[in-house]
């Protein structure tokens, strides 16, 4: 491989794209209007993810996935963002919910609930937020409190993706109140567990397809050998977690980013205003031009952060809060633009880009607040 290689994708990562492209033109894209509209589940398209497999391309092979590296999951996402951002939060979450077990747990573990989630049976969302613990997360007052051989949970946690879809949880716990952050563990709860269950699904602005709800914990016991690693290290698991997974919302935004610049584009070349196509006046070039340079290098940073992703580089930390804060604050300005590329229609449900435009603010908020990403990204310039 020469070094010129290294700034383009191989003819393997080429591939996918195209196949989860067509997958998603096909099958994915028709519905996203009507998954926005009626706040549902996006039911079909989940399914035609997992008869593509695509649904959850990051398990491991030994587990019975595709076990593709984390630039393949990457583009998978961008690409179902694409058509639909509430189906992308189907391989987002699956990542998200299962990699504090692919950082700690126990082999046994692994084996007992990753098969599931690679043949689609499954899915797996990830709870650490709580009504008073946000981006204070150890702040957190859900308890795990060991019981012989099981753990007994109490609390509550709110901003849960995919909740009540979802089979499995990972759910942080404060096991050991007096250690802060080194007194929370993980565990994986299963929805049919007794004491475990879902309030309402939240009223939002966008991704009205993928269920938002809190998770409510009364005396709910689980078996001690749910522990994903050892008591007190739920909290690094945590954090450990997030610098994959906010490359994977980088993804999301590049993903629904391109998607509008797609339709404002092809929009600009047939509106006519003035006797011509409105992509001959030079405002609309210069905007469309500006859109696409923001998204490619939203791209290209992404892509870099997924290499230090799979490669465990040191300045993932790093380089995972600059992509998901840079791309989000682009699929927000590219949206934007998109509406503004259309006018008046641009603002009316009968074009996707409003729709993209409201998807595309949550990816500016979860898995850490770009304030918070800039707080991360200070630490690691100044430690």
């Amino acid at each position: 491989m020469s070094d010129f290689d290294l700034f383009r994708l191989s003819d393997e990562h080429e591939m996918l794209r195209d196949a989860v492209r067509a997958v998603c033109v096909d099958k994915v894209a028709p519905h996203a209007a009507e998954v926005d509209e009626k706040a549902e589940f996006p039911q079909e398209s989940y399914d035609a993810l997992r008869k593509a497999g695509f649904h959850a391309v990051h398990v491991p092979e030994e587990f019975g996935g595709a076990g593709a590296d984390a630039l393949a999951t990457c583009i998978v996402i961008e690409e179902v963002a694409r058509a639909c951002a509430s189906t992308s939060l189907i391989p987002a979450v699956n990542k998200l919910g299962t990699m504090p077990l692919l950082l700690s747990a126990s082999k046994d573990l692994l084996k007992r609930y990753l098969p599931a989630v690679a043949s689609g049976e499954a899915m797996f969302s990830y709870a650490l937020s709580e009504p008073e613990a946000g981006s204070d997360a150890v702040a957190m007052r859900t308890t795990a409190v060991r019981d012989g051989e099981h753990y007994v949970l109490n609390g509550a946690k709110r901003w849960i993706t995919n909740a009540g879809i979802s089979e499995y949880y990972t759910v942080m716990a404060v096991t050991d109140p007096d250690a802060g952050a080194n007194g929370i563990s993980a565990f994986v709860v299963e929805k049919s567990d007794e004491g475990f269950t879902f309030g309402a699904p939240e009223r939002k602005l966008g991704i009205k397809g993928s269920p938002t709800r809190e998770l409510y914990f009364d005396d709910c016991r689980i078996p001690a050998d749910r522990l994903v690693g050892a008591e007190g290290t739920g909290f690094k698991t945590a954090l450990r977690t997030l610098d994959h997974t906010r490359v994977t919302i980088a993804a999301q935004a590049v993903g629904i980013a391109a998607g509008a610049l797609a339709y404002a584009t092809s929009y600009a070349k047939e509106r006519k205003q003035f006797g011509k196509s409105i992509s001959e006046f030079q405002g609309i070039q210069f905007m469309l031009a500006d859109m696409a340079m923001k998204v490619e290098t939203a791209r290209q940073m992404t892509y870099v952060a997924a290499c230090k992703s799979e490669r465990g580089d040191k300045d993932l930390t790093f380089f995972g809060a600059a992509a998901k804060c840079y791309a989000s604050d682009i699929a927000m300005e590219v949206t934007t633009d998109a509406v503004q590329v259309l006018g008046g229609y641009g603002y009316v449900k009968d074009y996707p880009v409003e729709r993209m435009m409201r998807d595309a603010k949550i990816t500016q908020i979860y898995e850490g607040t770009n304030q918070i990403q800039r707080l991360v990204m200070a630490r690691q310039l100044l430690s």
